[in-house]
């Protein structure tokens, strides 16, 4: 057992949506903090927010965390509400709402949203968003989709209100110095995806920003690890999951070589994390085999 003094995770592998029960009530019953699920469109991967509700309502004390939920896809107002309703019936404090722009065209075309205008949609989708959550009426202004709000102006507010004053936990992913930034405007904190030699950076980046924008306290910062765990098999099944998920990036090899598939692997990247100031680390599970929760509770 690795003690780091950093809260860890898992994220749920994408493959079948009907095992993540199994997941779930596993992870509950062990040291994990909290449940991630990443989001696509044009995919083979359960819808996020469906999915954690069903897990929130299969389990009563660890989180569920969206890694990241593609909001510029979505419409904002619905959005808002899902959000609302979910923290709402977890009592303000399970749900955490990681929100990303998405890199994938197909994604867009299939949303009918502009992937060259997603960052600056997601800035417009928080100012409504969080106008929404303090209970203010929709007036469309900032929404950013493109849409006439003629007979929207004035409307509301869309409830209900959200358990957590303000709205849900909100953490922002990416690279770029415009998310980074996006996390001290808008969020409670920054979820990397990056290895810890290049994290550290990011995470000062951030402190930064939060720093320059006058925020109290000190950004939540939670990382990604894609990790393995078991007999051959497992890690085959893994490695051709992972493979098949990253293929539209051209640099599927590189990251199948970066999955983490020995306990010493984990351990080593769980402490370089608590090193680098992490609030929580995420090891995120590609491979279906959910005898994994038990093995890496072994090593938290």
């Amino acid at each position: 057992m690795t003690n780091v003094g950093t809260n860890v995770g898992i994220g749920l592998p994408i493959g079948d949506p009907a095992a993540l029960l199994t997941w779930a009530r596993r992870a509950e019953a062990g040291p994990f903090s909290t449940l991630g699920l990443l989001d696509r469109l044009v995919y083979d991967n359960p819808e996020p927010l469906v999915a954690l509700s069903v897990l929130a309502g299969a389990t009563s004390r660890i989180r569920v965390q969206t890694e990241v939920l593609l909001a510029p896809l979505r419409d904002t107002a619905l959005l808002a509400k899902q959000a609302a309703t979910l923290d709402r019936m977890t009592g303000g404090n399970r749900l955490v709402l990681g929100l990303g722009v998405g890199g994938r065209d197909d994604d867009h075309r299939a949303a009918g949203t502009d992937l060259r205008t997603r960052g600056r949609r997601l800035d417009q989708q928080m100012a409504l968003m969080c106008r929404l959550w303090w209970g203010e009426p929709y007036d469309g202004v900032g929404d950013g989709d493109g849409l006439s709000y003629d007979g929207r102006v004035g409307v509301g507010p869309i409830g209900p209100a959200p358990a957590r004053p303000g709205g849900p936990q909100v953490l922002f992913g990416g690279f770029k110095p415009a998310a980074l930034e996006r996390v001290a405007r808008w969020g409670d904190g920054f979820l990397s995806a990056a290895p810890a030699s290049w994290a550290g950076g990011l995470f000062d980046t951030v402190r930064g920003f939060w720093k320059e924008y006058g925020r109290d306290g000190e950004p939540r910062l939670v990382a990604q690890v894609n990790v393995a765990l078991g007999p051959p098999d497992v890690l085959d099944d893994a490695r051709a999951r992972m493979h098949a998920y990253y293929a539209f990036t051209g640099m599927a090899n590189r990251m199948v070589a970066g999955l983490l598939t020995s306990p010493a692997e984990i351990r080593t990247a769980l402490t370089a994390f608590a090193d680098l100031g992490a609030d929580e680390v995420m090891l995120y599970c590609y491979g279906l085999d959910p005898d994994q929760v038990d093995r890496l509770a072994e090593l938290v």
